[in-house]
């Protein structure tokens, strides 16, 4: 009689690791455990700890104390090739494949087989990629380029790489930030694949109704140390928030919306041939308007167009009633429009400069003098705004790449908030961070509304929207579909009209 998970011994275990980097503790006691046929959840804010455990078990990192064990056996991994050879395979948010090579190529990148004379065995490579494909359902062509694939695609190839490498133990971080529902129901399937095949999966995710759909057991982290490991069933959601969070998280009270003041921006008609087309919408002062849609709908096109980043065929984007110049982003911030995209470490900072540099990098006009940059003029900034978004750093002169998550995204907002914008695009301000964080910014996003500044938001999260927005639109296809003031949108409203099951006149 097959055993249960619970009952057969770990195959991984991490026991009371720390770690340091210089004065910063950002672990204390890493533990946890993973046995096979099993999905763990490894859940806890941002600075939580949990990156950098998850670094220990793909040897990027060694930690100062404690001690890893595979199968039993104490281990070191010095690197991630040993981890690989241990049986450990990560799987990141952002999988980095070489985009001109095959799926297959990608996944037997530097051990392809080999036939006599040394020449690649391309269709031997083909067939074990199939097959691989084929033992966790997903009907990938392992001969198509990898340019273009979804990002879910492409964290499939990486399972599959891992497969092939005989991975057992599968670690995904933070696999579904970036995935639609139709592609999160995909990747649930192959999680149940792996654990049917008797792989441990350590699932590292924000979203806790994921961990209840997908999980066995969860794993809380908080300020660096080991809180709790339970079994998911017997609890609730707000069980694990106390946990994260050490206490209770206060209760939203969205109020009644403000009377929105003038008209700050308005966009007639804009229209990019094949992208999106004549879309219209006004944002007013003190005033909070979401762009729902599903993932693909047009949403972030529409909100590079109105900054200035991409260029669009017809229509305008106006300022307080001054029309922007097209594609000039230093039109839209002289106008006073201040733009935070979805992707904060490859479109919202510089990850080689520190906190403070990033969180200055767009008010160096105001902090020069005689075309030099005043260090002091640039610590105050950063540090006012630090104070104010409440950012979690070491040094404001530590790299960028140090903070966490949601300590990344505040910087990001607040290089945008030192400017005073008159109007503020947040594109999925929330994606990725922790619920104490996602609380701290849409209370941030409704001062800010308070203050005068006009928001228009993008977001995938519906629950988000309902709880933010003074004004919802819906976007399909590259069209806008739907309107809905905070009092009639629903999540089944909102679904309807971005699926097309429901038309409803703007």
């Amino acid at each position: 009689m097959e055993k249960a998970p619970d009952e057969l011994k770990p195959v991984l275990e991490l026991r009371h690791a720390a770690k340091s980097f210089g004065a910063v503790q950002a672990l204390v006691d890493g533990s946890i455990e993973l046995r096979p046929g099993e999905a763990h959840a490894l859940v806890g804010e941002n600075g939580a700890g949990k990156s950098t455990l998850v670094k220990i078990l793909a040897g990027v990192y060694q930690p100062d104390a404690g001690s890893l064990l595979v199968d039993g056996r104490e281990v070191v991994l010095h690197s991630p090739a040993m981890a690989l050879a241990a049986g450990i395979a990560v799987i990141y948010q952002e999988p980095t494949l070489f985009p001109d090579l095959t799926v297959a190529e990608n996944i037997f990148i530097g051990r392809q087989p080999l036939l006599p004379g040394r020449r690649i065995d391309r269709r031997a490579m083909l067939a074990e990629a199939g097959a691989i494909f084929g033992r966790l359902g997903v009907p990938l062509d392992p001969g198509r380029i990898a340019r273009g694939l979804s990002i879910a695609d492409q964290q499939i190839v990486e399972i599959g790489k891992a497969l092939s490498l005989n991975a057992r133990i599968i670690v995904m971080d933070e696999p579904t930030a970036a995935l639609s529902a139709a592609e999160v129901d995909r990747l649930f399937d192959v999680v149940r694949a792996l654990r049917s095949a008797g792989a441990a999966v350590l699932f590292i995710s924000h979203r806790l109704e994921e961990v209840f759909a997908i999980c066995q057991r969860v794993t809380v982290m908080r300020d660096g140390a080991h809180v709790f490991t339970r079994p998911v069933a017997g609890l609730a959601a707000d069980d694990l928030v106390r946990a994260m969070v050490g206490r209770e998280l206060a209760a939203w009270q969205a109020g009644l919306p403000a009377a929105p003041g003038e008209a700050i921006l308005q966009v007639k008609r804009l229209t990019r041939e094949g992208v999106f087309v004549d879309v219209s919408l006004t944002v007013r002062a003190g005033e909070i308007v979401a762009l729902a849609g599903l993932v693909g709908s047009g949403r972030t096109e529409v909100a590079r167009a109105i900054f200035g980043i991409d260029r669009y065929d017809a229509g305008t984007v106006a300022v307080r009633g001054r029309d922007l110049r097209r594609a000039s982003p230093t039109a839209a911030m002289a106008a006073g429009v201040g733009f935070v995209p979805e992707d904060r470490r490859q479109q919202g900072l510089v990850m080689e400069m520190s906190v403070q540099q990033n969180i200055a990098l767009a008010s160096l006009r105001q902090l020069r003098q005689a075309w030099l940059i005043r260090a002091a003029a640039e610590s105050r900034l950063a540090t006012d705004w630090a104070i104010r978004l409440k950012i979690r750093y070491g040094r404001l002169t530590d790299s960028v790449a140090m903070l966490s998550g949601g300590n990344q995204q505040k910087v990001v907002l607040a290089k945008w908030l030192a400017r005073r914008p008159a109007v503020l695009i947040v594109d999925e301000p929330t994606r990725g961070i922790d619920v104490a964080t996602k609380a701290e910014v849409h209370q941030l996003l409704v001062k800010l509304a308070q203050d005068g500044v006009g928001i228009l938001m993008i977001s995938s999260e519906l629950p988000e929207v309902l709880r933010v927005s003074d004004r919802i639109l819906v976007m399909r296809e590259g069209r806008l579909a739907a309107e809905y003031s905070r009092a009639q949108a629903t999540e089944e409203e909102i679904m309807s009209a971005a699926t097309g099951q429901q038309a409803q006149a703007l």
